[in-house]
């Protein structure tokens, strides 16, 4: 996790509902604090039809996600050591709302966990398993709170 490392960011707001308040210096900030090498990103925010019809898509499920990470290459072998992680991550701002309100957080925190988690996601970690899941879980608490953000999982696990 280390500001130095080099980010492309390309910030794009398909539902504006956020542009005024989710800003691109915050999302570089988040982005930059789950780094751990170079990257070149987007970040999407969609309505759900759009996160709907994407999820149905590439993942076969006929709903709206909170977020969804499209990593280019990390099953590339062949990449140089140096190569940037690539990645879109599509965040469905009807989908962030309603569970930030569910779960009694800001917009704000849910969708700086959002990012962290996609950003996660771009570089290789998963949570198919419970180890993996424990694994990144501690990871998103960790930059999560060296931003200023509260525990996300803090309810699971009380």
């Amino acid at each position: 996790m280390s500001a130095k490392n080099k980010l492309t960011l390309s910030v794009q707001y398909a539902d504006p509902r956020l542009q005024e308040t989710i800003t691109r210096p915050k999302i570089r900030k988040w982005i930059q604090a789950a780094l751990f090498a170079p990257a070149e990103l987007t970040i999407r925010f969609v309505a759900a039809e759009e996160g709907q019809a994407l999820n149905r898509e590439y993942r076969g499920k006929d709903y709206a996600t909170n977020v969804l990470t499209f990593a280019y290459n990390e099953s590339e072998e062949e990449l140089p050591e140096d190569a940037p992680t690539q990645a879109d991550i599509i965040l469905c701002t009807d989908v962030l709302e309603k569970e930030a309100a569910e779960q009694k957080k800001t917009v704000e925190e849910h969708t700086a966990h959002l990012i962290v988690h996609g950003v996660l996601h771009a570089q290789g970690y998963d949570h198919m398993d419970d180890e993996e899941a424990e694994e990144m879980e501690g990871i998103e608490t960790e930059i999560l709170a060296e931003l200023g953000y509260a525990d996300p999982y803090a309810s699971e696990r009380s």
